[in-house]
């Protein structure tokens, strides 16, 4: 869940969805500008948050189809993890530049005409959103879905999906409540972006060979090591 929350901060973070926040935010409170949006701040939290819940539905959905594909594919789950594998690689060296694969620089969304309609209107302005197969969120997405499939477990694969998605809507909701302070940070923070990519990537590629090679336990043996004792005795 950890890794899960890590690659949804990273979505965010990508050149795909970063630089579009302020023009995202316009588009689902119906306000334009900064300085009209930081003074209705408590509705343009309210919105920001709706439109979080609405790329959030269409995660768990595509996590339940997953679960569900994955437990018709239950005799072949040894397989279909190492093929999953291989593809989170794939999505990987794709994420560092390393692979030019032109079916993934394509977009498949749902396209809204104008502004939304109140509240509704942001939660299915979210749902294009989450269902926006961009460049940047497609393989960590992808190779989310790829895991909860190759382990057919609902229960498990769904948590993951929340996790990442609060890994997005996080960043997202604080940039509403300060988005003048997000613009400000956001100048400061662009010259990295290219770097955020690389840290997907290789984050991609650890986790498919660690899929690949059926060791992905070690991650998570890893991420026990690191949790404080304190910790351990109330989970």
């Amino acid at each position: 869940m950890a890794v899960a929350f890590l690659a949804g901060l990273l979505s965010f973070l990508s050149p795909c969805v970063l630089p579009l926040v302020p023009s995202y935010l316009s588009y689902i409170t119906g306000m334009s500008g900064a300085a009209e949006i930081q003074s209705r701040r408590h509705l343009a939290l309210l919105h920001a948050a709706l439109f979080t819940v609405g790329f959030t539905l269409i995660f768990v959905a595509l996590g339940a189809t997953a679960t569900g594909i994955g437990r018709l594919l239950n005799h072949y789950q040894q397989w279909l993890e190492r093929v999953g594998g291989a593809l989170i690689v794939v999505f990987g060296l794709y994420t560092l530049g390393v692979l030019k694969i032109g079916v993934f620089s394509r977009e498949m969304r749902m396209q809204l005409s104008g502004q939304p309609v109140g509240f509704l209107g942001s939660v299915l302005a979210g749902v294009a959103f989450g269902a926006g197969w961009t460049p940047c969120i497609g393989p960590i997405l992808g190779s989310i879905l790829l895991y909860t499939s190759s382990r057919a477990d609902f229960a498990k694969g769904i948590p993951l999906l929340l996790s990442y998605s609060a890994g997005l809507a996080l960043p997202f909701l604080v940039a509403a409540g300060a988005l003048e302070a997000f613009l400000r940070w956001f100048q400061r923070f662009r010259r990295y972006i290219g770097w955020v990519e690389r840290v997907a990537g290789a984050l991609l590629v650890v986790v498919g060979l660690l899929m690949l090679t059926g060791s992905f336990t070690l991650l998570s043996g890893w991420l026990q090591g690191l949790t404080p004792g304190f910790l351990k005795s109330r989970l």
